[in-house]
């Protein structure tokens, strides 16, 4: 399992993590080092991982605080940057961002394209919510209807693969989802915990959907890096583990208030404590 993997990973560059900056050859790191300042990409769609508070109309949820934690550890300034499913690869391979924090779980096909940091930092499986009385009960109940889904999100291919779904794509959650609610397909398939869940259980305006279950493909969220920046994920793969071992990530997600994970939970007992 994948998870397993990242977290027994043992290799030399995880111990070139905590060398610093200088002793570094990758270009991101000497681009963040002499710019003093880090660019990091986050989604901001509404969803408890990355939104704006209303009052501020400042960017807030789980990324924007581990993108700002990062920034602190590393001592330089934080540029957040808004990206979308549609873009997120292309801003990080143009160098339009230093790192992605975006919700963007790990593949193979993914890993062929971007480097990331071997510890993850969540778990998230993808879920359809359909009106309650749409007839959909099952993903099976898909097969041949339209579905409204993100440019590039790594559900379309199961959701036509094994569910014979004929995908609509938008370019973020939140067209797909004004979509769902006009009417152009039956469903809508996105993020379970991040965003279908908390939006079903507390926006009035879903409380008539429903979710499905099993949760499709869940797979491990990490922070992706461009091809061939190993000193950068190793450099921040030290503080993920950190985040796991104090205790961070699951204090992120309870202010942002989604519950438990039980993939957090597993992964904090899992990393020793100290000495």
């Amino acid at each position: 399992m994948i998870t397993t993997t990242l977290f027994r990973r043992v290799s030399a560059t995880v111990v070139l993590a905590s060398l610093s900056f200088s002793a570094c050859a990758d270009a991101t790191l000497e681009r963040i080092a002499s710019r003093h300042e880090i660019d990091v990409g986050v989604m901001i769609a509404g969803s408890p991982f990355g939104s704006l508070d209303p009052q501020t109309q400042q960017p807030r949820g789980i990324n924007v605080d581990l993108a700002n934690d990062i920034g602190k550890r590393l001592g330089v300034k934080v540029n957040l940057v808004s990206v979308q499913p549609s873009t997120r690869v292309q801003f990080l391979q143009q160098g339009k961002v230093d790192i992605l924090i975006a919700n963007m779980e790990y593949t193979p096909q993914r890993a062929e394209m971007l480097d990331y940091v071997p510890t993850p930092y969540y778990r998230v499986g993808g879920t359809a919510i359909t009106p309650n009385n749409s007839g959909i009960a099952r993903w099976e109940d898909l097969r041949g209807k339209p579905v409204c889904i993100s440019q590039g999100s790594s559900y379309i291919r199961p959701v036509v693969e094994r569910y014979g779904a004929v995908p609509r794509a938008f370019p973020g959650a939140s067209q797909s989802l004004l979509a769902l609610r006009g009417g152009s397909c039956v469903a809508a398939v996105h993020d379970a915990a991040p965003l279908l869940y908390p939006l079903q259980q507390h926006d009035p305006e879903w409380r008539d959907y429903r979710t499905l279950q099993p949760e499709l493909i869940p797979a491990s969220s990490v922070i992706w890096v461009r091809q061939g920046e190993k000193d950068t994920a190793a450099k921040l793969n030290v503080i993920v583990e950190d985040w796991h071992r104090s205790g961070f990530l699951i204090a992120s997600e309870a202010k942002a208030g989604l519950p438990p994970s039980q993939a957090l939970v597993e992964w904090h007992a899992s990393l020793p404590k100290g000495p």
